[in-house]
């Protein structure tokens, strides 16, 4: 059993309880039934509750007893039995179901609307009846009292089949229909077959708060007693009405823009049930306040309430159907009653999460633990980007790896602790260790804001400095300003004028710091002539300034580079001595200095001129990136060197002669060794 909260409102999931591995085999699946208590003691309220792929439609019968749901594939219809806990029949159709009712209270006559335009009619013995309507249907509503079956469509006509006379009446022709795309919801009165109303649910969808990129078409629609009607459209709002007025009572949006699949009523606490494809949301029908909302793993395609109880039942995309328990709304069922003592006595536990019994670890984690031998083991199970370990092994490597981890993290909460008893203390006006002027900024930036607000009454943005998204950047060095970088000085020309007297008041606040002076204040007087004329400038100076700065930017490097070639001239102009090895030929030093002539040129002089010679060669390769191949270029002296050597070896290969005739024989007399 899953638990979750919000707005103080538990609900329970017992379809969503403990589970295991897809990859466990039955084996193991059995082994650990009889040694896991949890797994023994998993909640499996019906059996068998589930489809062979996806679950379309579930519906309760009228006396409460049945629950019938159709699916796919093959396209189905299962009947559960909630006296018995399981299965009472499964039945195989032609082709998917669209929707379907009971016309009785139990599940012995059925109507199921199928999407190839079929109509099929069940008995309790089975398949009863089939028909065809002349348009492919979308849904369909039985009229008690008249004993007719209206059917909507791709058509603007409302197909009606009498099942008393067991033929079709005349069609309702519509301008669309009952709930059409255009947006528009027609009311008609069966006794006399014509139209008594029209709303333009599209026109009162549309609010200043709501975004709506499409035309909003009608997608649900539910009746509560004769007058008031819910409407869900494919935008995502749930409209309310009174059908005594054309004007929503209330318009409420689920902000997701996704059709709404189903609307339900809950009378005992005014609720509505409003659902899509991804979220179900309870709210009140008077004030459309949220009282709590439901978010399902899986996409969600239709939802039942069960009649006078809190109990939901949902079809999603996954062969598991939804059972969801919420005591708020009602009592359990009366065939599954002990849900009431079992919640009560589940109040305490924590929330069971899936796998408890394996870690969820990456191959990074196998690193830091020193595991990573046993990756193709056993002991690990590859699942996307990581492996499963069982979560024992997870705990005895952990506390091998670190012995003293609860130690570490004790004192951290004792240090966390201590700190926040000294925040609650009196506090000096202190600053930050790393950019400090920056801080400085925007405390006086701060402290205007609050004149401003005070005398105009102007809403305030927060501040950096209380952002806990921007606190790396006056803790971490890394983050310190360099003012003298050249980007800095470019970007900010005048923050050398206007940082001068701010420079002044970081002093003294260091200077409070230092001889710790509690609720020191600082004097906070009117802004000087020359800084309100600074924080004036116009365009204009700031563009001079940052000239003003280029230029100096420019003499620096000039002054650089002048220093930088004189060095490299009194590097030249240096006697150098040179050892000549034996074997070596004596080389001039026009190398040496072709060499330092060459160091001078930058690196794209240098490659375009190797790349002339031949030396350098320039490469793609498969990944997008460049590769340099480099060969050693060589004198001529060397080459002739090479090509005599290649000469002489030519020329002793014709002049050699074979001695394979001697044989080496040895001497009479004295042994061979």
């Amino acid at each position: 059993m899953q638990v979750s909260s919000l707005n103080e409102v538990k609900i329970y999931s017992l379809s969503c309880g403990k589970s295991l591995p897809e990859w466990l085999s039955d084996r193991k699946k059995r082994a650990l039934q009889k040694k896991d208590v949890d797994v023994r003691r998993r909640i499996e309220l019906i059996q068998d509750f589930e489809m062979p792929t996806v679950c379309t439609t579930i519906k309760v019968s009228k006396d409460g007893q049945y629950i019938l749901a159709t699916g796919t594939y093959k396209p189905r219809v299962r009947c559960y039995d909630t006296y018995q806990l399981s299965l009472k029949f499964e039945r195989c159709l032609d082709s998917e179901v669209v929707t379907f009712e009971t016309l009785s209270d139990d599940y012995s006559k059925i109507v199921f609307l199928h999407n190839d335009r079929y109509i099929e009619f069940h008995s309790q013995s089975g398949f009863y009846y089939k028909t065809r309507i002349p348009k492919f249907g979308r849904d369909f509503s039985y009229h008690y009292p008249s004993c007719d079956l209206y059917f909507v469509g791709a058509s603007s006509e409302v197909y009606r089949l009498n099942l008393e006379q067991g033929r079709y009446l005349n069609p309702l022709q519509t301008d669309a229909a009952f709930g059409c795309v255009q947006g528009h919801v027609e009311c008609w009165d069966p006794r006399t077959r014509g139209r008594v109303g029209l709303l333009d649910c599209a026109l009162s969808s549309v609010t200043a708060d709501s975004e709506i990129n499409s035309l909003p078409t009608i997608s649900a629609l539910k009746f509560n007693g004769a007058l008031t009607m819910a409407v869900g459209t494919s935008t995502g709002q749930v409209l309310l009405y009174d059908l005594r007025s054309d004007k929503p009572l209330l318009v409420k949006d689920h902000q997701y823009g996704l059709p709404i699949k189903s609307v339900h009523f809950q009378d005992s606490l005014d609720l509505i049930l409003s659902a899509d494809s991804r979220i179900i949301k309870m709210w009140n029908k008077n004030s459309g306040k949220i009282f709590t909302s439901l978010e399902p793993e899986h996409d969600l395609n239709d939802v039942c309430l069960y009649p006078n109880s809190g109990m939901l039942l949902t079809a999603s995309e996954t062969p598991k159907m939804g059972i969801y328990y919420i005591p708020v709304l009602g009592p359990a069922p009366r065939w599954c009653s002990f849900l009431d003592n079992l919640t009560e006595e589940l109040e305490e536990n924590p929330e069971s999460t899936v796998y408890d019994d394996y870690k969820f670890v990456t191959k990074k984690d196998l690193e830091n633990l020193g595991l990573t031998h046993l990756i193709g083991s056993p002991f690990l199970r590859a699942y996307m980007h990581g492996f499963f370990m069982d979560i024992r092994l997870y705990h005895k490597v952990k506390l091998m790896v670190n012995p003293f981890a609860y130690e570490e993290y004790r004192k951290d909460k004792i240090r966390q602790k201590i700190e926040e008893t000294r925040a609650q203390r009196v506090q000096l006006k202190k600053l930050p260790k790393v950019n400090k002027e920056l801080a400085l900024k925007l405390i006086e930036e701060e402290e205007e804001k609050q004149k401003s607000t005070w005398k105009k009454k102007v809403k305030s943005l927060p501040n950096i400095l209380t952002d806990d998204r921007f606190k790396v950047m006056f803790e971490n060095p890394d983050f310190q300003v360099d003012e003298e970088s050249e980007e800095f000085r470019l970007l900010n020309p005048l923050v050398s004028k206007i940082s001068e007297k701010r420079k002044k008041k970081l002093r003294l606040l260091e200077q409070q710091e230092l001889h710790e002076k509690e609720e020191e204040e600082e004097p906070e007087g009117k802004p000087s002539d020359a800084e309100s004329s600074e924080s004036s400038d116009d365009e204009k100076d700031w563009v001079e300034e940052v000239r003003k700065q280029r230029r100096l930017l420019l003499q620096e490097e000039k002054v650089k580079r002048r220093e930088r070639l004189r060095e490299d001239q009194q590097t030249v102009l240096q006697p150098q001595f040179y050892e000549i090895k034996a074997g070596e030929e004596f080389r001039s030093f026009k190398d040496a200095a072709t060499k330092q002539k060459l160091m001078n040129k930058t690196l794209e002089d240098r490659l375009k001129l190797e790349a002339k010679n031949g030396t350098l060669s320039v490469s793609d390769t498969t990944v997008g990136s460049k590769q340099l191949t480099f060969t050693l270029k060589r004198s001529e002296q060397q080459k002739q060197q090479q090509e005599a050597e290649k000469l002489h070896r030519q020329e002793r290969k014709t002049l050699r002669r074979s001695a394979g005739h001697l044989r080496s024989r040895p001497r009479r007399g004295r042994p061979f060794h």
